[in-house]
């Protein structure tokens, strides 16, 4: 079942308003728990955790900044 442009909306909404934060507490607590690595290397996992919290959600991301293609107009 395919969501709605409305419906996509919504929880591309959610998702960056309370999954997101939720997302970055768990990551920086995560690399918290090792020794400290060097700065490229904590660069290069910081970097590489934020394109992975999206590629779940590519589906609902895509194409929500765009006009409702349902609309009347």
């Amino acid at each position: 079942m395919a969501l709605s442009y409305k419906a996509r909306r919504r929880w591309s909404l959610v998702i960056l308003l309370i999954g997101l934060p939720i997302y970055v507490v768990a990551a920086v607590t995560v690399v918290n728990w090792f020794d400290r690595p060097p700065i490229l290397v904590e660069l290069l996992i910081y970097v590489t955790l934020g394109f992975v919290w999206a590629l779940p959600f590519k589906f609902i991301f895509r194409g929500v900044g765009q006009a409702d293609p349902d609309a009347q107009d």
